[in-house]
């Protein structure tokens, strides 16, 4: 057996994706890491050992311009490219690329941390070190460092240093949640196994062990859906043990799940009520993936009224924007549906003061064990969500470490600091502003070659009956003068147009009806014109909503302007008991939209959102878009100073469609392999004298933060990005450019 010390600036125990992009994200600040995982994979339930696919603030294209930015975001691009059709491994091999790609990480795998040592009054902790056991290498490493950051999903290592922590449901009047139950609970959110099946081509037959459930003599057929093409998490619901304690009866409750995989399995091959013939089963998990454990006690709890009311935190650190999603504690045997889903407007605020724990002065959390009640964390608790946590929990250890503060001092005193960390690093941040004194951009005199100044699509590929009420979606800045909709009318009649405001910048839904306008349509086919005459006080997002009229046709776009979206509503279900968890307007027509024209001019797409302001869509867009390449063929953004600067770095932000909602693994497959709207090609010019000098290139890019430092400063008065070519967009979309001197 060999004993030794690893002693580095931050200690990450788990390597989920809550553990990966905290040491990345540490890592990419200058820290060193020590990631520490117990498996021999990383990525946690979203590896090949468990395959659940990973979930976030799109909730499945409920949210609009909602995916993760940061690294998260920088993932799901990545594997979109390598890894369309979901493999699992390829999942694996990407997380360990990224992670090995940081020299300031050491990783250290088949190793489970399982003593702490910690000091100070049961107010006061301070983790001294962890130790583990290296599996299979009969090492037994202690880790020392400044800070600890617990992303081990069940909480042990915080347990271990006395961190104040909960489990099971708060009653209601802790919270005041209408979710929670009138009495606390130890009941969670079970666990699941899954598995994977395969056409081979010819029959197969399948003998059922004797431990199998016996499917047919449960409620399983008939209050789940069973399909023999479903595979992997089509079988989420197969979730079992949240009466149980989770952690001690691990073994316990993976023999149930494992049992009712087999059971599964038999019902669809053997029961003669689907075509299963040439179906194998190629998979079956052995490691439970788990849901809900502990949760750490910070500074502030998240709590329904949080998630619901989009707290506007003024120390917000990332977002999400899954449901409130809980579960029936029977799981796979109980007689309700598999889940609830109580949705917010939009994404939600998570404040930093959540990913710390209010009594061990080091310790840090992110993922499932985040300070947050069981009804938040009923949202919370998905993997897309818990990798901005961690990146968040990453930078702020990193930050902190570097002011030489706790995680206490840097949310109370240093946010700036924090802030303008994560908007460096292109975190998932809402609302949060490019104000870095180091971006010199912020002193430039911005232009641009052209710019996107209208806002219409006037190319019809099909009509669309008006059967059911739709919305369109705009960004207005300055004004919505007048919106036209190219229409086809059986007769003479009318179209009801109404205009409502979103209420917070980072929604899309109607919330406050503005305008309302009666526009006479003539028999055939016009440009119905409603004059709405609305300027708001600020840049912001509009929804035109169009009322259902079955004597109108509306027609489809060949594609989607910038910023838009068009929605469709759905009516309340018959029997529906809780209509205020109803989602009634849901995205349609994905990538293209309905015809239409916005008469007056806009300002949405001008070269100054490309400097400072916000790096994702929050109240418009926020991005330079240019004029189509037939117009301007290579489209430039520039930056001019008053006199000459020392440029060490430029940061490019690009636009990587966050309305596109992308999958690691199987849940759906998203068409192409790159984002269209990003750029593929373009040149970084410093003007050198009376010439523009070349001083940089960006070739087969596909992804959307790129940094080009440079081994002697550049010393110029101007500077312009010029795009060649972008990945199939008709413009060029640049989010952010950036320049610093140090």
């Amino acid at each position: 057996m060999l004993t030794e010390t690893v002693t580095t600036d931050i200690v990450v125990v788990g390597g989920g994706l809550a553990g990966v992009c905290a040491a990345i994200g540490a890592a990419r600040q200058g820290s060193r890491v020590a990631l520490v995982q117990n498996r021999p994979v990383l990525g946690g339930n979203s590896s090949s050992e468990v395959r659940v696919w990973v979930c976030g603030a799109t909730a499945h294209g409920i949210h609009l311009f909602a995916r993760e930015t940061g690294i998260m975001g920088e993932l799901y691009v990545e594997n979109q490219f390598r890894n369309p059709d979901g493999n699992p491994y390829y999942w694996d091999l990407l997380l360990l690329e990224k992670v090995r790609a940081e020299h300031g990480i050491e990783l250290f795998l088949n190793t489970e941390v399982s003593e702490v040592a910690a000091d100070g009054p049961a107010d006061a902790r301070e983790i001294r070190s962890a130790t583990g056991w290296m599996s299979g290498s009969e090492r037994r490493i202690t880790f020392r460092g400044g800070t600890f950051i617990d992303c081990s999903g069940d909480g042990l290592l915080g347990h271990l240093a006395g961190a104040e922590s909960m489990r099971g449901s708060e009653p209601r009047e802790t919270f005041g949640e209408s979710w929670a139950p009138e009495r606390p609970g130890e009941d969670m959110l079970g666990s699941t196994i899954l598995f994977y099946t395969k056409d081979v081509g010819h029959p197969q037959k399948f003998v059922a062990p004797p431990f199998a459930v016996d499917i047919a003599a449960t409620s399983i057929p008939q209050n789940r859906v069973i399909r023999e093409t479903m595979n992997g998490c089509d079988f989420w619901w197969i979730e079992w043990g949240g009466d149980l304690d989770v952690v001690h009866e691990n073994e316990r409750i993976r023999d149930e799940l494992q049992a009712v995989c087999y059971g599964l399995w038999d019902h669809i091959k053997n029961s003669g009520q689907y075509d299963a013939d040439t179906l194998s089963l190629e998979w079956v998990g052995a490691v439970p993936g788990k849901r809900e454990y502990r949760r750490f006690v910070g500074d502030h709890v998240l709590t329904q009224g949080d998630v619901l009311g989009q707290t506007e935190f003024e120390d917000r650190i990332g977002f999400g924007g899954w449901s409130i999603d809980l579960h029936p504690v029977g799981g796979v045997y109980a007689s309700e549906k598999g889940s609830r889903h109580w949705h917010p407007d939009g994404n939600y605020h998570i404040p930093v003061r959540a990913l710390y724990s209010r009594n061990v002065s080091n310790l840090w959390m992110a993922g499932r064990d985040i300070s947050a009640s069981h009804v938040a964390f009923g949202s919370t608790r998905v993997m897309a969500t818990c990798g901005v946590l961690g990146e968040a929990a990453g930078i702020g250890a990193a930050v902190a470490g570097r002011l030489g503060v706790g995680p206490r001092s840097l949310a109370a005193d240093h946010l700036p600091e924090l802030h303008r960390a994560m908007v460096r690093a292109d975190a998932s941040l809402l609302g949060v502003v490019d104000d870095d004194p180091a971006n010199l951009a912020l002193a430039a005199e911005v232009s641009s070659s052209s710019r996107k100044s209208t806002l219409a699509s006037t190319r019809s590929t099909r009509r669309i009956a008006l059967d059911h009420d739709l919305a369109l979606v705009l960004p207005v800045d300055p004004m919505l003068a007048e919106v036209e909709i190219l229409v086809d009318a059986a007769e003479d009649t009318e179209l009801l147009v109404e205009l409502h405001s979103v209420g917070k910048p980072q929604n899309y839904l109607p919330a406050a009806r503005e305008r309302s306008v009666v526009v006479p349509v003539r028999r055939g086919r016009s440009w119905a014109r409603a004059e709405l005459g609305w300027e708001p006080d600020g840049a912001q997002n509009a929804v035109v909503v169009l009322r259902r009229n079955p004597l109108l046709e509306v027609h489809q776009g060949e594609r989607a302007e910038p910023g838009t979206v068009t929605m469709r509503h759905r009516d309340l279900p018959p029997g529906e008991e809780s209509p205020e968890q109803w989602r009634s307007w849901k995205e349609t027509l994905h990538g293209t939209g309905i015809c239409f024209r916005a008469t007056a001019p806009t300002r949405a797409f001008g070269p100054e959102q490309a400097v400072g302001g916000y790096a994702r869509p929050y109240g418009g867009p926020a991005l330079w878009v240019s004029a189509d390449a037939a117009e301007d063929p290579q489209p430039w953004l520039q930056l001019s100073w008053s006199a000459p600067q020392e440029i060490a770095t430029i940061d490019l932000v690009l636009d990587d469609d966050v309305n596109e909602d992308l999958i690691n693994l199987h849940h759906h497959r998203t068409p192409g392999d790159t984002m269209r709207t990003l750029v593929r090609t373009a040149r970084l010019e410093a003007l050198v004298g009376a010439q523009w000098q070349e001083i940089a290139r960006l070739e087969e890019n596909r992804e959307r933060h790129r940094s080009f430092p440079f081994e002697r400063p550049v010393h110029t008065a101007s500077l312009r990005v010029v795009v060649e070519d972008t990945n199939g967009a008709p413009s060029a979309h640049l989010v952010a450019l950036r320049a610093y001197g140090d």
